[in-house]
Parts: C-alpha cells; sequence; structure tokens
C-alpha cells in the first residue's frame, strides 16, 4: 500500500486506494461496451472481427496503464467513437485503403500526436485552429455516427428516389432496434450505471427471443489467420492520398484528445497533469497502429469514474486491469447483433450533436465553414472531405469579407494543404 501510495500520490490528491479502485471500476462498466461496438465497426474495413476485438480489448488495457503511470489521472483511453469510423469509412471504404495500410496511417499519425505532445506544438496548433471549426468536427462525427447507427439499426436505407429513405419498420431487425433504443433511452436518461452495457445485454437477449440471427452469430476462437498485431502496411507511403490520410486523421486526433484531455483534468481541478496525459495518450495512439486497431481518445466516459472520486492514475490503471480480465468474454461476443450497437450509435451521435450550441451562427463568417464541415462529412460519407471543405472555406470567407486578420497564418497553412489536397485527387491529369 505504501508503494502504491509513493507512486501515485492518493494522500496529496484528497483520495484513497479504495476510492480510487471503486472509481476505476464504475469507469469500466461505463465504458466496457467499446469492446463490442468498436470491433464490429472495424470488421466492416475487412479486418477479421475476432482479432479486432482481441486488438481492442488490449489496446484499452494499454493505454489506460500509460495513463496510469505517465499521466497519473484518472483518464480512460479507448479507442474513439467517430475516429474509428473514420478508419472503416474514409480511409478503407472512401479513399480505398486495406485496413492494414489504414492501421500504418494510425501508426505515423500516432509519432506526429507524440511531436505535438512532447512539443509546444499542441498549443500553437489549439490556438491556430478557431473554437467554431473544432465544434464542427465533433458536430460532423455526431452526425456520421447517428447516421451509422440508425443504418446498421435497419431505421434508414438507400431510397429508389433518393439517397436514403426510411427503413421497413416491419422488420425484426428494425423492430428490435426500435425496442432497444426506447430502452437505452430509458437506462440513459435515467443514469443507471453501465447503461450502455445493458443496453447491449437486452438487444443480445432479444435477438435470441426474436429469432434474429448476428452477423458474426459464432462462437469466437482465435486463429493464426485473426490475428492483426503488427499487420500495419506502408507499402502506399510515397503515394499523395496515404499523406492526406494521415494529414486529416493527425488533425481530428489533435483537436479532439487536447478539447477532451482539458476539460478531464480541469474537472478533477488538476490542470498541471494535461501536458503529461497528452502524452500518454500520444504513445497509445501510436501503440493503436501496431496491436491493430483505430487510434486512441481520452474517453468521455473517463468522467464517470471521476464523479465516483477517481483522482489519480490508480483508476486507470483498475480500469486498465478490468479490461485485461474482460478477455474471458471473447468467445461469446460474436453472438451480439447489430440493432445492440445501433442505438449507442445513435445516442453517442446526439451527445456530440450537441456542440451545436456552442457556435456562433450569427456570424456568418464563422458558422457557414462550420456548417458545411458539419454536413459534408455524413453527405459525403468521409470525415476528411468534410473537414478539408470547412478549412478551406474558413479562411476564404475570411478574406473575401475583409477580415484576413483574423486568420492565423498556421491555419492558411493547413488551408493550403487542403486544398492541395483536392486539386491532386480529383484533376483528371493525376
Amino acid at each position: 500500500m505504501k508503494v502504491v501510495e509513493r507512486m501515485f500520490g492518493l494522500t496529496s490528491h484528497q483520495t484513497s486506494f479504495k476510492q480510487e479502485v471503486m472509481a476505476g471500476v464504475v469507469g469500466f462498466f461505463t465504458i466496457v461496451y467499446i469492446v463490442a461496438v468498436n470491433a464490429l465497426i472495424l470488421s466492416e474495413s475487412g479486418m477479421p472481427f475476432e482479432g479486432a476485438v482481441i486488438a481492442t480489448i488490449a489496446t484499452c488495457a494499454l493505454g489506460c496503464i500509460m495513463m496510469a503511470f505517465i499521466g497519473n489521472t484518472p483518464i480512460i483511453l479507448v479507442p474513439g467513437m467517430g475516429i474509428n469510423a473514420m478508419f472503416t469509412y474514409t480511409l478503407v471504404h472512401a479513399m480505398g485503403f486495406t485496413w492494414q495500410e489504414a492501421l500504418g496511417i494510425v501508426a505515423i499519425s500516432g509519432v506526429l500526436l507524440i511531436v505535438v505532445a512532447f512539443t509546444k506544438l499542441s498549443t500553437i496548433l489549439s490556438e491556430a485552429i478557431p473554437q467554431s471549426l473544432k465544434d464542427a468536427i465533433t458536430i460532423g462525427l455526431g452526425f456520421f455516427l447517428l447516421l451509422i447507427g440508425l443504418e446498421k439499426g435497419s431505421l434508414v436505407t438507400q431510397g429508389d428516389h433518393s439517397l436514403i429513405a426510411i427503413g421497413d419498420f416491419a422488420e425484426p431487425a428494425a423492430i428490435a432496434t426500435i425496442l432497444t433504443f426506447l430502452v437505452a433511452i430509458v437506462l440513459f436518461v435515467k443514469n443507471v450505471p453501465g447503461h450502455f452495457l445493458w443496453t447491449i445485454l437486452f438487444g443480445t437477449a432479444l435477438a435470441f427471443i426474436m429469432n434474429i440471427e448476428p452477423s458474426n452469430a459464432t462462437q469466437i476462437s482465435v486463429t493464426s489467420e485473426s490475428v492483426v498485431w503488427f499487420q500495419l502496411s506502408f507499402e502506399k507511403w510515397l503515394e499523395i492520398p496515404f499523406w492526406i490520410g494521415i494529414f486529416s486523421l493527425t488533425m481530428v486526433l489533435v483537436f479532439e484528445n487536447i478539447g477532451l484531455i482539458h476539460g478531464h483534468v480541469s474537472f478533477i481541478k488538476r490542470p498541471e497533469a494535461f501536458s503529461r496525459s497528452l502524452k500518454a495518450n500520444a504513445l497509445s495512439v501510436l501503440s493503436s497502429g501496431f496491436l491493430g486497431t483505430s487510434p486512441t481518445v481520452a474517453t468521455v466516459e473517463s468522467t464517470a469514474a471521476m464523479a465516483a472520486g477517481g483522482r489519480t492514475g490508480l483508476t486507470a490503471l483498475t480500469t486498465g486491469v478490468l479490461f485485461i480480465a474482460s478477455a474471458l468474454f471473447i468467445p461469446y461476443m460474436g453472438f451480439i447483433p447489430d440493432h445492440a450497437i445501433a442505438p449507442i450509435l445513435i445516442i453517442i451521435g446526439i451527445l456530440m450533436i450537441q456542440h451545436m450550441k456552442h457556435l456562433n451562427l450569427e456570424d456568418f463568417t464563422e458558422s457557414i465553414p462550420a456548417i458545411m464541415l458539419i454536413v459534408m462529412i455524413p453527405f459525403t460519407f468521409s470525415i476528411a472531405d468534410g473537414i478539408a471543405i470547412g478549412f478551406i472555406l474558413y479562411p476564404f470567407i475570411k478574406f473575401i469579407t475583409g477580415k484576413a486578420k483574423e486568420v492565423t497564418k498556421t491555419l492558411y497553412i493547413i488551408a493550403g494543404l487542403f486544398l492541395l489536397y483536392f486539386i491532386l485527387h480529383f484533376m483528371p491529369f493525376i
């Protein structure tokens, strides 16, 4: 106990061993749903589902342990919702990379995030990007997750005379999604501990009752073919789209994690821990590429552990150890149906969309780029393209309205790089 006291400074942070461990348990049951959700999204990139489950557990465990010993904060690191969608639907589906090449992009983005975290670049970039664009990224990701959740739950489908049409609510899958969503809403609004975990369990039980066979309905067995560790590829590193993918992913990771970590350390009144926590997160992102999953973020669910009394890295360590223990349930995760996951994606999307309240809609030079960024992410089914459009429009509109001085030189450079991306990507002579 004395070793733990010295290592995490429990007394100086006005906490105790019991309080930290209990907070870690609360944090784990709040976020453990990510194992199934992340694996299902990654499996749509062509990655073996069982391999994605193992990689997610390993990444969560290692990320939390890194945060415990490097950051010494109760911040939980797991693959980020929205970023995992970017991995599958933008890097793989839209840009045409294999999941192995996408993992290579994750690893290099991790290296760049490390450079940002260990230098003054984190401050420079954070100050260079206007808050309206930062909020717009979060909102756009929210709409993207909402759309994916509706599609996975069979509530919307491709229309005959439109891009999207309402689904057939007479189908068992759609009915199951609606019932699971109603339960999820009740549990979430009433703030029931582990609400998303209970949602998954309810949806899975409903599949058995309604005789709905999940797409991965088999007991998972790990084979050499399912291993995704160290499968990353840098084969296309000389091609421009590869670096565009890296640039786009790094941009999202930098601003999302800086914002999340700032919020978390402010919540526990430990602003001095920001730098160490960002460094731990950057190292965790790098490890994500090698372990075989989309990048980690300082998840919002960390606040549940903090609200339960977590103040030090012992909370994160407890959560990390529990993630390791969760590997015992890997064989049964293939029975989780899409309708058990869809409501979670919808609710998380709605929560992210609520950042809309921070936008200054009265200033057209701020609102037009932000709104275009937001809508183009789900409409193009590409997070990278949506971000690019917003970042190009912002300095352009500021310039033509005589407000060019409100734009930093760094943002002009970023906008120029995104414009170059579109020129190289769409010009016929390329």
